[in-house]
């Protein structure tokens, strides 16, 4: 199956080469690079010498290009503008970016600031979670990548929203990141002499754009309007996410009980793991699985769930190869173990 990123040598990008290249039916037909085309993409990331010396092309080729599946992997707005050329031509879409996940041109305006351009794909694309929308996206057309705070929240709250067990007032979502999360753009937030031995919040409470989807999803598990407390932090590692989330519990349940329900929720999960420790980071760098467990705060009426995943993986590249093996009707696992 032939297959094309566009935004090859960003961290998503270049994590997407790395996936496809062992996928067993994936061949890398085109890379895109607005800022390095004409350089062989080994050029960009040396380790990549003699395993993917492809010249990257200029956006340009995407209107030319014969594959079966583009993967997006650039800036908001930027792939509402190409992606209705594509599935015009019969081109099936995985987007890393944030222009399909909202479900209203209305909420993309109020958390992005700019109008969409293609609404009508709105109502189409298919938000990329396949723990939560399997069956959507097997044969979907456009599929819309989550984001990679969205996850790691959607995924540790999900079992508790589904069985009625947390009050949808009051979440709390308390969420790290590695610096790779910030993109590859330099700036003065993500040096190394800024980030280096400091943990900082940014974005507190409704401010950060992956609110609206975040509230977008948990509201939907919980048949009723959700609103959240959110605070991202950046830490000082590449990689990775570690996001822990308060809520109230609506009934009296032991820890014991609720990582039961969570184990059941996961059991057929390939890339859920419930752990009955806490989650790590570094137990996930470099994968697509998703550690999640759960605490009940004894003495209260509180419940702690937590999610580690490597926000490149999971949150991002992982992810958008799981969701183009459930477009194509592949062994959802295909490249990722």
């Amino acid at each position: 199956m032939r297959t094309a990123i566009w935004g090859a040598t960003g961290y998503t990008g270049s994590e997407l080469v790395r996936y496809l290249l062992r996928h067993p039916r994936a061949e890398l037909a085109l890379l895109v690079s607005e800022s390095s085309a004409g350089a062989k993409f080994s050029d960009v990331f040396p380790g990549f010498r003699g395993v993917a010396d492809l010249e990257l092309a200029p956006p340009s080729e995407l209107e030319r290009v014969e594959v079966e599946v583009v993967f997006c992997c650039r800036a908001h707005t930027e792939a509402m503008e190409v992606v209705p050329r594509l599935l015009e031509r019969g081109i099936r879409v995985v987007d890393l970016s944030a222009d399909f996940r909202l479900h209203s041109g209305r909420e993309y305006e109020r958390w992005y600031g700019v109008r969409h351009t293609a609404e009508e794909l709105l109502r189409e694309a298919v938000y990329g979670l396949p723990e939560l929308y399997r069956g959507q996206i097997q044969g979907a057309r456009l599929v819309a990548n989550p984001g990679c705070y969205p996850t790691a929240a959607a995924l540790s709250i999900a079992p508790l929203l589904e069985e009625g067990l947390a009050d949808p007032e009051g979440i709390v979502i308390d969420a790290k990141s590695g610096v790779s999360g910030a993109g590859r753009k330099l700036s003065l937030r993500t040096h190394f002499v800024e980030v280096y031995g400091d943990i900082s919040p940014y974005n507190p409470g409704r401010t950060h754009r992956h609110t609206g989807e975040m509230e977008q999803e948990l509201s939907k598990l919980a048949g009723r309007p959700v609103r959240v407390t959110f605070v991202p932090h950046l830490m000082p590692i590449d990689r990775g996410i570690l996001s822990v989330a308060y809520m109230r519990l609506a009934e009296d349940v032991s820890t014991e009980e609720l990582l039961g329900i969570y184990e059941k929720r996961y059991a057929r999960e390939p890339f859920v793991r419930v752990v009955e420790g806490l989650p790590h980071t570094k137990n996930v760098w470099g994968t697509n699985f998703c550690d999640v467990s759960v605490r009940r705060v004894e003495g209260t009426d509180r419940a702690v769930a937590f999610a580690a995943m490597d926000n490149l993986g999971k949150g991002a590249s992982g992810q958008a190869v799981q969701n183009m093996n459930l477009m194509f009707g592949m062994e959802e696992t295909l490249g990722l173990r």
